[in-house]
């Protein structure tokens, strides 16, 4: 997938875009179903289907107290998710005070100095300086500029609008299967593997720390887990999100252990899918104690794992 960091580089292009705007949190079923506009277009009338967002979250530059706390993807991760939506072109605008301050005009301006030939957003979208920006000034920057306004009211699920604000709590709460509903796919998240303190190893289950930086984790404790990485290679395993009361840990860590593997994972990005909850973490007298307990959560999840299909 082709990435461009600024609007001035999008002219260089010299390709008819078909994009897709907005903040995509997630990339949740509503975000896809703009995201399916801009790739539908470049199907039909050729040319670059992209997106384009923002890093960091607008909110966190333009109100920090309102931020939410939790996002649901990286960067990268949402890199990865748009190509598999079928978005050739990925346009990750830093969203600084200098972004934040221009006016919407100037925004769309900026951006059509680029060959635009369609724009999808979500019809309640915003942007611009104090988001002056939405949908009627899209509208007529579109009569006047030439390119397409795809508009996309908002996906419903449960008798709800998807958001990513719904999404985030039905994680918190443990609900996977509700966030699954409205992300469109089973949740996940991505992240760094970590060196540890590598205790698992004298257990005989050597785990994978990763790096969950600011995402949204589920509830603590052993989950069943299937694992990706990069290169598409898949393995199931088990999970321990927590703090490890056992072995004295302090901070909130997620460990994972994966069936069938030997190696070093240091450095590789892993995507971690929790398929089922097992038990909530809790102390034990002795390693020997915890020790017996992940057997048994290890076979528990090898069965449930076995019973799903991939």
């Amino acid at each position: 997938m082709l990435i461009c960091n600024g609007l001035d580089e999008l002219a260089a292009l010299e390709q008819p875009l078909h994009l897709a705007l907005g903040v995509f949190d997630g990339l949740h079923a509503g975000h896809q179903a703009v995201v399916e506009r801009a790739v539908k277009a470049a199907s039909q009338n050729s040319g670059l289907p992209g997106l384009l967002t923002f890093d960091p979250h607008p909110i966190r530059v333009m109100a920090p107290g309102k931020a939410p706390a939790s996002l649901l993807e990286t960067l990268d991760h949402k890199a990865r998710i748009a190509s598999d939506l079928g978005i050739q072109l990925f346009i990750p605008l830093c969203f600084d005070a200098a972004l934040a301050a221009m006016e919407a005009s100037e925004f769309i301006a900026r951006l059509t100095r680029a060959p635009v030939r369609t724009i999808a957003v979500g019809e309640d979208w915003r942007f611009g300086h104090q988001r002056s920006g939405d949908v009627s000034l899209l509208r007529h920057e579109a009569e006047a500029r030439g390119f397409r306004l795809e508009a996309v009211p908002p996906l419903m699920c449960d008798g709800e609008r998807i958001s990513s604000t719904r999404i985030r709590q039905a994680i918190r709460d443990g609900n996977l299967s509700a966030a699954a509903r409205m992300l469109g796919r089973p949740y996940s998240l991505t992240g760094t593997v970590m060196p540890g303190r590598q205790l698992g190893r004298t257990l005989g289950f050597p785990t994978a720390n990763i790096d969950t930086g600011e995402l949204q984790l589920p509830p603590d404790g052993v989950w069943a887990v299937r694992v990706n990485d990069s290169n598409g290679q898949e393995w199931d395993g088990i999970a321990n999100l927590g703090h490890r009361p056992t072995l004295g840990g302090t901070r909130r860590l997620l460990e994972v252990h994966l069936f069938e593997f030997s190696g070093e994972l240091y450095g590789r990005n892993l995507d971690v899918r929790f398929e089922q909850f097992l038990r909530a973490e809790i102390p034990f007298p002795s390693l020997d104690a915890l020790q017996v307990q992940i057997t048994e959560d290890a076979q528990s999840a090898r069965h449930i794992l076995r019973g799903l299909s991939r």
